[in-house]
Formats: C-alpha cells, structure tokens, sequence
C-alpha cells in the first residue's frame, strides 16, 4: 500500500514538534556551539583561516561524496584558496564543475545574510550541473523539474525489486511550495507550529497547545533542510542544495560567514541514520521531533568533532611560529604537516621516500635530522621502525 507522505498532510508546512523532547539536545547543541565560537576567538587569523579552510574543504567533498561523487581533494583545495585568497600552491588547477560546486558553498555561507531567492538558487543548481548533464543523463538546470520522464521518486535496488524510499510532489506543485519555503526561510516573523506534548495531546488538545512562535535558529536550520527534501524540486542535486541552505541557515545562527565545523562531514559519517531518518519523518505521520532531535544531535557531533581538528591546527601553528627556522627544507616540512594533519598510519622510511620522491639514503638522513633537532622520536625497531612527532 502506498504510504501518506509527509506533504499530503493538510498544512503539512505547520510544522509539529514535542518541545519538552527536544529540549535536551537543543541546549547540548546551544551549549557546542557557543563554546566553539568562544574558543576561536582565543585564537589568532592563521589558526581561524586554516580551520575554515579544512572545514569548507570537508563540506564540499564530503557533501558530493553522500551522494556517490568523489571529487579530486586538491582541485577543491585549490579552488577554496583561490576564493578566499589564500597563498597556497599545489600544482593543480580545479575543474570548471568542482569550482562551481565551491562557488555554492561559499556563497551559502558567507552571504548567509542574503535572501535566498529563486534566481539564488537556480545559480546554485547551475554551478552543481556546468554541462547540463547529471552523469549520462541530461538534466534541466536551474529550473524546477517537469517531471517530463514520469514522477520524481527516490529508488534503490534489492535483487530484482525496486524499492521506493520516496515520491516527491507532482512538479506542478513545486513552484507555490517554493515560493512558500523560501518566504519562511527568509523571513524571522513566519514562524513554524509547536506542540507542546504532541505524543500525548489528543487531536482536540492538539488544537487547543499548538501555538506560533518563532522556531529557534538552530531548529529552523533542522526545518529547513527536511522541507526543502520534501519538496525535491530540481531533477538532481537537491541533498547538497539542501546541505547548502543548511549551512548558510547554520551560518545565520552563528552569526558569522566563518565555518569552523562541516555538518555534511558528520552527515556522511552517519550517512545510514539520516536516510533512514529522512524516510522514516516522510512515511510516518505530520510530527517531525525525530528528525529535529537528529539533526541536532548530528549537529553536536558535528561540533565536537570539529574541536579536535581546532586543537590539531592549534598545534600546528605553534609549532611553526617557534621551528619556522629549524625545519627549512621542504621535504620535511610536507611530512610534518601531513603528520598534524592526520598521517594514515605510521611514517616510516619508505613510506617519506615515496611522498616526497626521494632516494632511501636522502629519506634516511632527513628523517634522522628531524629526530636529532627533537622534531621527531623513533619508534619500535627493524622492520617496525616508525617516526612520530613528538608532543
């Protein structure tokens, strides 16, 4: 039997939520974020820039890839420095589709004081799509979909079956649905509806507790992210729009155009709970507490994770201002910040002779100058012999 899908409620957009069950991980959440923007103040403009510049390079990949899209890391690198004008060289120039993509991302979240508008959007959507193709298939680009190919759905195969995860509104309902989310998301004074005890009010009750009142910035974020997928009102490319309005709404909530932590990287580590928390907000009645309990609780991961990669950067820019003169030869220098910035298992000698293209006696000796200036310390012995910084 076909389920009632979020939309076909009557006034679905009035959204209803418990407020006493979200409390908790609305403060949890209040209280990450508070603490992290008051730890960046702490630091200096080279610790602030480099935090952003992992993060929004984390966003971008890490968004594309839950959607099963690897992008080249050091074309996104690149790019990202470009645009925020950061002196850094690799070598590699980015795509036209990879820097469309970082174009959107940045645009989201250091205009995210701007109205999100249609034309925005349609910007956004042609920035993901530069050929007009979404893999072999021709797509519309920035425009609202038809449906021309027969109803918008979410799919996935099991043996021979297809499994209908979604079907989206018909396209001739898109544009009104728009107009009205993008009236909410642009104006504080439209407000979503609560319930105060939505599990245990009866429909009568229900009539009587729920009230207007301005949602919380962080749970607009929340909102906002699940009514834009409802709708699904592009051909392709809707999860990292609506990742992209997240995050400026995220920005809006901050109150700065500075991202210090990826919520689309954390998305992607929980990738399975938040389909399956999206499907089961759209199939299982009009009350959305899971989705924003999630979604906060995804956003306090988030953060927290976050403040691990801040102390890392932390370090790291100490230990430059203070070896700056001690480490000159750039070989090293590559290794040591791959090594702050999370090396994949240990460094050892064959290991920096084949990323920095050396012979073994020259990684031999540069590694043996690192552990006799008290950079480095070596580890285990013979073939188990590795080098790690020292702390």
């Amino acid at each position: 039997m076909e389920p009632t899908y979020l939309y076909e409620y009557p006034d679905w957009t009035h959204f209803t939520w418990d407020n006493e069950a979200t409390l908790e991980p609305l403060t949890r959440a209040v209280a990450q974020q508070g603490r992290l923007l008051g730890k960046m103040e702490q630091f200096g403009f080279i610790v602030r820039q480099d935090t952003e510049f992992h993060h929004l390079t984390e966003d971008v990949i890490r968004s594309s890839e839950i959607e099963g899209e690897i992008l080249n890391t050091e074309q996104v690198r690149s790019s990202i420095a470009r645009h925020l004008g950061i002196n850094f060289e690799n070598g590699v120039y980015p795509s036209h589709h990879i820097d469309g993509i970082v174009q959107m991302m940045l645009d989201a979240a250091h205009n995210f004081a701007a109205e999100l508008t249609e034309e925005r959007l349609f910007g956004w959507h042609a920035a993901l799509f530069p050929n007009g193709h979404s893999g072999y298939f021709k797509i519309g680009v920035a425009r609202y979909r038809d449906d021309a190919d027969g109803p918008m759905q979410v799919v996935s195969q099991k043996a021979r079956d297809t499994v209908v995860h979604y079907r989206a509104p018909a396209a001739p309902l898109v544009p009104g649905m728009m107009r009205e989310f993008l009236a909410w998301v642009n104006h504080d004074t439209l407000v979503a509806q609560r319930a105060t005890d939505a599990q245990r009010a009866t429909d009568a009750q229900r009539a009587t507790d729920a009230h207007q009142v301005p949602a919380h910035p962080l749970v607009k974020a929340a909102i906002s992210h699940l009514w834009f997928v409802t709708i699904h009102p592009f051909d392709d490319g809707n999860g990292r729009i609506a990742r992209a309005i997240t995050d400026m709404l995220l920005a809006r909530a901050d109150d700065t155009p500075f991202r210090f932590y990826s919520m689309s990287a954390q998305i992607q580590k929980e990738k399975k709970g938040y389909y399956d928390m999206l499907e089961h907000t759209q199939k299982e009645g009009p009350g959305i507490t899971g989705w924003i309990n999630w979604f906060l609780t995804c956003l306090e991961h988030s953060i927290e994770s976050a403040e691990l990669v801040i102390d890392r950067i932390a370090r790291k820019s100490v230990f430059w201002r203070d070896n700056a003169l001690l480490v000159s030869d750039e070989r090293q220098r590559k290794i040591i910040n791959m090594l702050f910035d999370g090396f994949d298992g240990h460094l050892t000698s064959s290991k920096f002779e084949s990323i920095v293209k050396c012979s073994q006696d020259t990684a031999g000796r540069l590694l043996k100058d690192l552990v006799g200036k008290g950079i480095l310390s070596q580890e285990g012995a013979g073939r188990s012999t590795h080098y790690v910084l020292v702390s």
